[in-house]
């Protein structure tokens, strides 16, 4: 895995994978790099419970993110709790284990904080 972080001016930075995929940040205007990479924890979680639900019925997954970052530099994370919301017809224990595993051993993303205390909780929306 390539990347290239160019700044652009300003507060701008130009994220490009080797793909040639890019995101544009603008730290002071737009989301930070700290608040992307706790975007990411999401993203990346999220997409162990889609594919974890592919046998069930659904239509919107979501999941809520707070966290705690340490008064000094480096402001770390401290905390992140995830909050995971299926609309659908999905068992909630079902759910629960999926988020368990996804923490446990599939996310990368969120595996990198080790020293991060990560909580979760799921709610189901029925129709």
């Amino acid at each position: 895995m390539q990347g290239r972080v160019e700044w652009t001016g300003g507060n701008g930075l130009l994220c490009t994978n080797s793909n040639e995929q890019s995101i544009e940040l603008d730290w002071e205007d737009g989301p930070s790099p700290m608040q992307i990479t706790l975007q990411m924890i999401g993203a990346c979680s999220l997409v162990d419970v889609v594919i974890g639900l592919k046998e069930r019925q659904f239509t919107k997954v979501w999941v809520e993110l707070n966290s705690t970052r340490a008064e000094q530099a480096p402001r770390v994370f401290k905390t992140v709790e995830m909050t995971y919301h299926v609309e659908g017809e999905v068992p909630e224990k079902l759910l629960e284990r999926i988020v368990s595993k996804s923490h446990e051993k599939l996310c990368s993303v969120s595996n990198m904080f080790i020293d991060v205390e990560m909580t979760s909780k799921v709610v189901v929306h029925r129709s």
